[in-house]
């Protein structure tokens, strides 16, 4: 888990293709042995995936206000007010 700890902050870069190689071969060997690693760096790659090429959608106003007050409620419970 703690070997799992140090890989998730690298994530985001290392989908995006933003990290060094020898990172990237270490990230690498760790997901050839972590099932649950593995699942997730192949579900945050679909959901990029998604996002680039899915066409954008808007969401009504309430259901668009609700989301970005749930979203900045758990934002501020985590990190505190901006």
């Amino acid at each position: 888990m703690r070997e799992c700890n140090k890989h998730i902050q690298e994530i985001a870069d290392y989908i995006d293709g933003e990290l060094d190689a020898k990172l990237c071969d270490d990230i690498e060997d760790h997901l050839k042995g972590c099932k649950n690693c593995r699942l997730m760096v192949d579900t945050l790659k679909q959901t990029v995936i998604l996002c680039k090429d899915g066409e954008k959608e808007e969401l009504p106003e309430s259901i668009s206000s609700k989301l970005n007050e749930a979203i900045k409620k758990r934002w501020e419970k985590k990190f505190g007010k901006a």
